[in-house]
């Protein structure tokens, strides 16, 4: 189930903090380990390679702006379409 519009994305904070300062060059990139698997992917993302823990070990996801543009292509739906 998606999120409620009026309450917005929800992205932990110290998860945002360590990509931030991967993007500010501050700290090297690296594979980022969470549990927090609620948190939402905001464009900040884009190019890191992030390891989500669910339940049993640590699965590795990665994201690169064509995978965002062919994802939304390929849940648009035609015009006219329910």
């Amino acid at each position: 189930m998606s999120r409620s519009l009026r309450k917005g994305p929800y992205i932990q904070e110290a998860l945002e903090k360590r990509i931030l300062a991967m993007n500010d060059g501050s700290k090297k990139k690296e594979v980022v380990k969470t549990w927090s698997r609620a948190s939402m992917i905001s464009p900040d993302f884009v190019g890191h390679t992030i390891a989500v823990h669910n339940g049993k070990c640590n699965r590795e996801y990665g994201w690169s702006q064509a995978w965002r543009v062919c994802t939304y292509q390929k849940f648009q739906r035609p015009f006219g379409q329910q």
